[in-house]
């Protein structure tokens, strides 16, 4: 009994020791988060489900005509009129086998056409997945972002309690009025109002993520990790154009239209070609015993019933065409734009970077040295918080904007050319 009791007790601790590990937040990667959203987005698989759709429409497209039969039995004469005779006597039993000769390539054309309307429908769910996945990359950035929020604004907190902990024992020496440390104390607020706000950013851009995630993790439970920072190293504009070119897949999907066009008019010009009927049959015609024969029915193409056809899929392919150059321009308006963005938030970031965060952080310790020494106004003090503050809180909102301004040319290329 002592030993089962002794059992139980190890279970126990040990549960209480790995328990909180089941409860950890998973961090997740881009790629990773961009894996999930892949597998389990609704949008996405309904639109995959749209794709299957359409090669189930190509089987039907290639399906050939059926042969048709006809079984006949004639001069059935049941009646007692004329000669003594059976109801059978005079039968005639034929059977007859018709099978339309498609010609012109038809089951080929409508076979063609619509392969290449799956891969209209294939392009434009690429598409769809290009759009989404800028959506839940903005997201992923936003909750980077508040993360580096959060982080900056605890670093303040705990940066500020130090100095409040310096100067209360100044006070009890005699070196500052109690009216100062009140003035210090009180705006330890603010520093306590900017940690609340990122904790609830910071969550809200987590439920979001997890929403276009479509999962049910609770949010103490999920985390995103990866680099927020900026890169200075942009792609040349011309690269960077034709890659759209070669890659934007709502382009793509406008010029397969215009191949399809090109296809739906041949076909429709087949269709416009009669299609004979080839029959044969066979039977018994007393006092022929059997009898073989072969038949050729043609449709008289009298008047023309395909033209208005003929003439709308011509049409087609020019309204096409105009579609597919307006796609070109708008694929070069997005790529300039986007381009012009990431260059502007790169210029305003490598100041920063160079120098105002360091000007910024030397400032302050030289304020608060200064100031704890005597040599140093409170209101100095408090105003080189505010900038150094301020110059973070900048510098953060302006690498989230170049992060944001990257998905955006990624959109605009249609694949990620800056990371």
């Amino acid at each position: 009994m002592l030993r089962v009791v002794k059992r139980l007790c190890v279970g126990l601790l040990l549960t209480a020791i790995f328990a909180p590990s089941g409860f950890a937040q998973t961090a997740l990667t881009w790629q990773e988060i961009r894996v999930k959203f892949e597998a389990a987005n609704p949008t996405l698989r309904a639109g995959q489900i749209g794709i299957d759709e359409s090669r189930a429409q190509e089987i039907t497209a290639n399906l050939r005509p059926n042969p048709n039969m006809t079984i006949l039995a004639d001069q059935i004469d049941p009646f007692s009129g004329g000669p003594p005779h059976g109801p059978f006597a005079y039968l005639l039993a034929s059977g007859t086998v018709n099978f339309l000769w498609e010609r012109q390539h038809k089951r080929g054309l409508r076979l063609e056409s619509a392969q290449k309307g799956t891969a209209v429908i294939s392009s434009g769910q690429a598409d769809l997945e290009r759009n989404l996945l800028f959506n839940l990359r903005g997201a992923f950035v936003g909750a980077l972002q508040e993360k580096a929020i959060l982080g900056l604004a605890k670093e303040n907190l705990a940066y500020y309690d130090h100095v409040l902990d310096v100067n209360r024992e100044r006070y009890k020496a005699g070196g500052i009025a109690q009216v100062d440390l009140k003035r210090l104390e009180l705006q330890r607020v603010q520093y306590l109002s900017d940690l609340q706000t990122a904790e609830v950013n910071l969550r809200i851009a987590k439920i979001q993520l997890l929403m276009l995630l479509n999962d049910q993790t609770p949010v103490e439970q999920f985390d995103v990790i990866g680099p927020f920072d900026f890169s200075g190293q942009i792609p040349p504009l011309s690269d960077i154009r034709q890659a759209a070119l070669d890659t934007r897949p709502d382009l793509r999907a406008v010029l397969q239209s215009v191949d399809k066009a090109k296809t739906d008019y041949r076909l429709a010009v087949a269709n416009g070609s009669t299609d004979p009927i080839l029959g044969f049959d066979g039977g018994r015609n007393p006092p022929i015993d059997q009898y073989v024969g072969f038949s050729v029915s043609i449709p008289l193409r009298i008047f023309d019933r395909n033209q208005g056809e003929k003439r709308r899929t011509q049409l087609d392919i020019d309204r096409n065409d105009k579609l597919a150059a307006a796609t070109r321009a708008q694929v070069f308006n997005d790529v300039d734009s986007a381009y012009a963005t990431v260059n502007s938030t790169v210029i305003l970031l490598k100041p920063y970077k160079d120098q105002y965060l360091e000007e910024a952080s030397s400032v302050r310790d030289t304020i608060a040295f200064s100031y704890q020494h005597g040599a140093a106004s409170l209101l100095d003090f408090l105003n080189a918080q505010a900038d150094y503050r301020s110059v973070q809180v900048n510098y953060l909102n302006l690498v989230a904007s170049y992060l944001n301004a990257a998905s955006q040319l990624n959109l605009a290329v249609g694949r990620e050319v800056i990371q």
